[in-house]
């Protein structure tokens, strides 16, 4: 990546040479030249939120900022990417989405995410930080940047307008007021999951902002929760990819001598699965991980994963995601231990269970889902 402060060399993580996705887009070097042409003052304490492999905070390095994530796949492409570059990485520097933001912020750099959700539960929280004369700059690729992406920003910090797009992407730039009537912050949300799934109908499920589908049951969710293998006895059950957690919480319903594993990428995700869990259950028979999917599980130590994996990474369609679980998932279980994943009928899916186990079992379908099983021999 080329910037007004030097060339860097960048990756994802986990690093993979076959993967041909760049970890910065037009969006980063726009926000990159704007600072250094415009002259921003970088002195003071300066926040990079969402920023989605640590492009930005590399190449901002020198001026310490504090990177605010949601993703432990970014955080991990941010140490790796801040130590190609020769900088020693701070941890106060690397805070999470759950961690309490700095008490003052004068430059406030944000990566507009997917999730209008998380855009708005972010600037709720880092308003109280900014002041009359912070330098609030959003920055995004044109397809990420709607009306209501503007509206947040006005409502929440202050006027707003945009620039013109370039390679297709935009800035948003954003005059704080301190004078602003903000309404609290909405997230979390909870609502009541609807009759006729399972042991969880009628149960209160617990999202935080930026959870997928966090204001209803998604279908490919439901459609699981229709056809979950039978639990019984002491056994270890992994949540990957947990989401909200609603897919774990229905096991421990449903055999409450299993101990539940909830596993996500996402800091949100997984503080989400904890609030439904705790919601709905008593005991204390549940882990809860933020990683790479099981990486950090011990070989052979699970006796049944559940997956309902993501096949996009921010706007990029890619089977990476869920080639990756499924190999954690191959490791973690003990032989004889098996695998179900929920997809979409065109991802083809049986095909990689197939290479990866030797088996794939059709368990259930209808027009538009498929539930898969896989065994470990």
């Amino acid at each position: 990546m080329t910037t007004p402060w030097g060339e860097y060399a960048l990756a994802r993580f986990p690093e993979d040479t076959r993967d041909q996705l760049r970890a910065w887009d037009a969006a980063d070097t726009y926000l990159l030249r704007h600072l250094a042409e415009s002259g921003t003052p970088l002195s003071g304490s300066v926040v990079v939120v969402g920023d989605r492999w640590g492009a930005l905070a590399t190449a901002l390095a020198a001026h310490r900022p504090t990177q605010i994530t949601d993703s432990f796949l970014a955080r991990e492409a941010t140490r790796a990417n801040l130590a190609r570059a020769g900088v020693e990485e701070s941890p106060e520097r690397l805070l999470t989405t759950r961690d309490t933001p700095p008490d003052r912020i004068d430059v406030l750099l944000v990566r507009v995410p997917k999730s209008l959700g998380l855009l708005e539960d972010q600037l709720h929280r880092l308003a109280p930080g900014v002041h009359e004369g912070t330098v609030v700059i959003g920055t995004g690729m044109v397809k990420d940047i709607h009306t209501s992406t503007l509206h947040l920003f006005e409502r929440i910090i202050g006027p707003t307008r945009t620039s013109l797009a370039e390679k297709k992407a935009r800035l948003i730039f954003c005059t704080p007021f301190p004078g602003i009537a903000r309404n609290s912050n909405p997230w979390p949300y909870s609502y009541e999951l609807p009759d006729g799934v399972g042991t969880v109908s009628g149960r209160t499920v617990i999202n935080h902002a930026g959870v997928f589908c966090a204001d209803r049951l998604d279908v490919g969710t439901r459609f699981l929760l229709q056809h979950l293998p039978r639990s019984r006895g002491p056994e270890r059950v992994a949540d990957l990819g947990c989401g909200n957690g609603v897919v774990g919480t229905a096991v421990a319903l449903a055999n409450p001598e299993a101990e539940v594993l909830f596993a996500d990428e996402s800091y949100q995700a997984v503080a989400s699965a904890r609030a439904t869990y705790a919601a709905n259950v008593e005991g204390a028979k549940a882990e809860f991980l933020t990683g790479d999917g099981l990486a950090g599980v011990a070989d052979g130590s699970v006796d049944l994963v559940l997956n309902n994996p993501p096949f996009h990474s921010h706007q990029a369609t890619t089977d990476a995601s869920a080639w990756r679980m499924f190999t954690e998932a191959r490791r973690a279980l003990r032989p004889g231990g098996e695998l179900w994943v929920i997809g979409n009928r065109h991802l083809g899916y049986h095909l990689k269970l197939r290479r990866l186990f030797g088996n794939s079992e059709l368990m259930a379908s209808d027009a538009k889902f498929v539930v898969l099983r896989a065994v470990r021999k």
